[in-house]
């Protein structure tokens, strides 16, 4: 099976309409601009003899005294934390250190719009250098034939060594068999958030969070406000809009059933129409059927503000807004692990940087240096998590002093961290986009109300298996 997975994966960058098996792999914004002055400059890369097709060239490391690059980066905002100005300031940083190269960050909305000028960049011949986009693009961008992957250029003992030093979890939407397409950056888990004063004033002791989904309805309806016959505070709020992440959410409660998960790990079946999704999204619906959740559909963008504006009193949100709420909320709160049905469980997410064929060589060399550049010092990677709430990517992030600190004081940072554990594969698909929308049309519909989980994910089962039955 590993023989055919690899050998799929080579395949799927060169027939992007081949019949083939595949392999497994946030919008507010408060400014910060802490990351820029308070990070440590990564040595440079010594010595990466590598090219775009893996021969060898020149070294990966860019001079200074080389000719002036500039790179395009396109880069999504979906959360809060104003991780925009942070990045800004974080490629202001890396040109100090190499002033032959500039790198422009391009921001492009969320992850889909991300996706969408991405693809149209790539066909209209402006393809960029480098990007960070979903990590469940992965897919996709392999069918087009558009990424390298790092492995040929990450040749040294130290590039390898780099390259192998990321959290394992997040590598499931990173890798295509033995190669790595994608480098985490921006990357998550979904977490509690939960008010501790509401909490009390139920009397629910505020160190005990829902362990299990019947403690959660348990929860969810104590902490229900209803005043006049108007209900002035929700026990819990799940975004589930199109516009956001609601398959993401439905996979929670997938993954919570000893790991169960929406697709395989060679992103060419889908199982929409499978008892454990069926069990998953009619639990989901039905905390809004007894009245503990809004009913309809509710906005990932505007979930975080409905908590720290008291209009929610526990939420599923990514780990990628805690910075956003600790500097916001009026009140103490707290995180936990996502509530377990058979198990713990809870996707991974976020985004991953991509090297783009189709670009001059020193365009490549020159993304391939930032990239590392970015994700190879612990003391910039630790740096990241604490501005932004993001997981730091790399194990010995968490072992600098400053991150030591900042969890000792705020030991909500870690949740995310620990719930690596119990991570999974976000969805990923060939064709993400189109499958995606399948599956948050027929949540939609069964939030609304507009027709039973049966019925919708059955239709959504067999449109999928329409797009995906061309790549098995």
């Amino acid at each position: 099976m590993k023989t055919r997975k690899i050998l799929t994966c080579i395949l799927a960058g060169i027939m992007s309409l081949s019949a083939l098996t595949g392999c497994a792999g946030g919008t507010q914004t408060d400014s910060t601009n802490t990351s820029a002055s308070d990070t440590t400059s990564a040595q440079k890369n010594e010595n990466a003899d590598t090219s775009a097709a893996g021969s060898d060239t020149q070294s990966s490391d860019t001079q200074s005294n080389e000719e002036p690059i500039t790179l395009d980066m396109y880069f999504p905002v979906s959360v809060g934390g104003g991780p925009d100005v942070l990045i800004s300031n974080l490629c202001n940083e890396f040109h100090e250190e190499y002033p032959n190269i500039t790198v422009n960050p391009v921001y492009a909305g969320t992850y889909a719009e991300t996706r969408t000028k991405v693809q149209a960049a790539i066909k209209s011949g402006n393809t960029p250098a480098i990007a960070l986009m979903f990590s469940i693009d992965l897919y996709s961008l392999l069918s087009m034939d558009a990424i390298y992957d790092f492995n040929s250029f990450a040749t040294t003992d130290e590039d390898k060594e780099w390259l192998g030093g990321f959290y394992d979890g997040f590598m499931e939407n990173s890798r295509c068999g033995d190669l790595t397409y994608g480098i985490p950056w921006q990357r998550s888990t979904i977490i509690l958030y939960y008010n501790k004063d509401a909490y009390k004033e139920v009397g629910l002791d505020p160190e005990t969070p829902p362990t299990t989904w019947s403690e959660l309805e348990e929860y969810a309806q104590k902490l229900t406000k209803v005043e006049n016959g108007t209900t002035t505070r929700y026990g819990i709020q799940i975004p589930s809009d199109k516009a956001g992440y609601a398959y993401w959410m439905l996979q929670t409660f997938c993954n919570q059933q000893n790991g169960f998960n929406l697709m395989n790990d060679t992103g060419t079946e889908v199982y929409f129409n499978d008892p454990r999704t069926i069990k998953g999204i009619n639990f989901w619906k039905s905390l809004s059927d007894n009245g503990y959740q809004a009913p309809g559909t509710s906005a990932w963008s505007t979930t975080p503000t409905d908590f720290l504006e008291g209009r929610a009193a526990m939420i599923y949100h990514t780990t990628g807004n805690l910075t956003n709420i600790k500097k916001n909320a009026t009140f103490d709160f707290g995180t936990a692990k996502l509530p377990a049905d058979e198990s713990f469980g809870s996707p991974t997410g976020g985004g991953n940087f991509y090297l783009f064929k189709g670009v001059p060589e020193e365009q490549t060399q020159a993304a391939y240096t930032f990239i590392k550049w970015m994700t190879n010092d612990p003391e910039r990677v630790a740096q990241w998590s604490i501005d932004t709430g993001y997981v730091a990517t790399r194990p010995e992030a968490y072992e600098t002093e400053r991150m030591i600190k900042y969890t000792t004081d705020f030991p909500q940072a870690l949740v995310a961290r620990d719930q690596l554990e119990y991570g999974h594969a976000e969805f990923s698909v060939y064709d993400q986009g189109s499958v995606q929308d399948i599956l948050d049309t027929a949540i939609e519909a069964v939030m609304t109300g507009s027709m039973d989980a049966e019925t919708a994910m059955q239709q959504a089962q067999e449109q999928a298996d329409a797009i995906l039955s061309q790549y098995r």
